[in-house]
């Protein structure tokens, strides 16, 4: 990347309609946080859910922000303080209209080549794939965490330097009609959905109504923009439709379907690693993911469809997976040192839905335990799911049984209901929150366990990742030496 200043204050006011009271520092990064603030960040004083962010601006550059975005209307109050941006505007947020103004301004200056994800499951893993594959050929901005909402895509397009080769976004929404504005303002080049799942049902009268809304994300494509879409789902056609009606050039599907352009023909799932053999437009590819479990190498043939609608290596892509690891909560994997043993710890606390726990059910299923190791399963409530809820809960006893699972323990209401399905012999604690059943799972874990965490942000399940790795020291993990040898 240049070393230039991300933002000009010259290009600043221009795109915002601002004026600068007093010299700001060089602007080389955004923020919307005090807490992860880092000098040189132009901070956006935006209205919270709880707080007006105009009540941080001092501090903000008080921490070396770049200047201080405020609304028009406040900018007196900070007379003196630091440099500030003073926006226009009317509406209920003047500050967050004019980091969308900017963010369009980031991706007209931009020659960079844009991708945007959305799905139901998976648009986060897949997306940092698509960051990970693609910082091995280029300059390459990506979003970070799940930044994919009406703050989150603005400022990640704020973020991105001019000189940026490649653009991933990821686009998110939990009712119709919020991906139409998002995917206008990243005007990508290619648009992926990863799966259509009832996710966020409660607010859908159908799975249908979820395609049609995962679907708008093609409607921000550029003219002759690709839109790949997963062949294997059962709304493959409805979503195939929205493409279509868009400005879309081509469709490319990927999937297990004999059809698929991208398609697997075999997937290999190891307890570290998964191999594919697949053919990629016609050209057979066979390729390690470092991430381990079908899902995702369901969607690393999205990130391969994606690689070739860019123009991108495809070869290197493909050898580039075999270092993917997996995000933070979405999989991670930790060694626990317990007395003199080992067991092993998968975070995927950072969200859940019947399909993603279903995945991560089997997904534990292929971890190797001890001689006598059991496969644990913390879950928490699954949100959103509406008058369905209770039903879907319960429902997961298949996905228990199928995979094996020794033992669960159920977090929250909702998640009661598959606790009341299992077999007593397979229930271990159940409790409305995180807390507890912590204790019963620090004290059930021994050597040669592998335990999984998972359920809904609002569950709070990371308590229990935190604890379970604050009480047993990290051992360093005996399978990356197979992990290696395989690489």
């Amino acid at each position: 990347m240049s070393d230039a200043p991300l933002w000009t204050p010259a290009a600043l006011e221009a795109a915002t309609g601002g004026r600068l009271i007093g010299a700001p520092r060089a602007v080389t990064g955004a923020s919307i946080d005090t807490r992860s603030l880092e000098p040189g960040d132009l901070f956006f004083a935006i209205r919270g859910e709880a707080r007006d962010g105009h009540d941080f601006v001092r501090a903000a550059l008080d921490k070396g922000a770049g200047a201080a975005v405020v609304a028009e209307a406040r900018a007196k109050e900070f007379e003196g303080v630091g440099s500030v941006l003073a926006v226009p505007g009317e509406g209920d947020d003047p500050v967050l209209d004019a980091m969308r103004r900017l963010g369009l301004a980031a991706r007209a200056r931009t020659e960079a080549a844009i991708v945007a994800v959305t799905g139901s499951v998976g648009k986060t893993g897949t997306k940092e794939a698509l960051r990970h594959v693609l910082s091995a050929q280029g300059a390459t901005h990506a979003s970070v965490a799940s930044y994919n909402n009406h703050w989150g895509v603005p400022l990640t397009l704020t973020r991105m330097p001019e000189a940026t080769r490649f653009g991933v976004f990821e686009i998110g929404m939990n009712h119709g009609a919020e991906i139409l504005p998002l995917t206008a303002m990243v005007r990508p080049d290619v648009a992926l959905i990863t799966t259509v799942e009832p996710v966020h049902i409660e607010h859908f009268r159908s799975l249908s109504a979820i395609a049609d809304a995962k679907g708008e994300i093609f409607s921000g494509l550029k003219p002759g923009g690709v839109a790949v879409i997963n062949r294997d789902n059962p709304n493959y056609e409805r979503l195939l439709a929205h493409a279509q009606a868009s400005r879309a050039g081509r469709v490319i599907t990927f999937g297990e379907h004999a059809a698929a352009d991208v398609r697997a023909h075999r997937i290999l799932t190891r307890p570290d690693v998964s191999v594919v053999d697949a053919t990629v437009m016609g050209v057979p590819v066979t390729y390690q993911l470092g991430t381990p479990g079908r899902h995702v190498a369901m969607n690393s043939l999205g990130v391969l469809a994606c690689i070739h609608a860019l123009g991108a290596d495809l070869a290197r892509a493909a050898l580039s997976l075999a270092s993917l690891k997996p995000p933070v909560g979405r999989g991670e994997r930790t060694a626990l040192r317990i007395g003199d043993g080992e067991a092993f710890l998968v975070d995927e606390s950072y969200n859940a839905n019947p399909a993603s726990i279903r995945a991560a059910l089997a997904t534990l299923a292929g971890i190797d335990t001890g001689v006598k190791g059991r496969r644990i399963a913390v879950l928490g409530d699954m949100k959103e799911l509406g008058a369905a809820g209770e039903a879907l809960h319960r429902e997961l006893a298949d996905a228990v049984a199928a995979n094996g699972i020794d033992l669960v323990f159920a977090v929250g209401p909702l998640m009661a209901h598959l606790f009341e399905a299992l077999p007593m012999t397979v229930r271990g604690t159940a409790a409305p929150t995180a807390e507890g059943v912590t204790d019963a799972v620090l004290a059930t874990l021994r050597p040669g366990d592998a335990v999984m965490v998972k359920g809904s942000n609002s569950m709070r399940m990371v308590r229990i990742v935190e604890a379970v790795k604050a009480r047993y020291a990290v051992a360093p993990d005996p399978r990356e030496a197979s992990l290696n040898a395989v690489r």
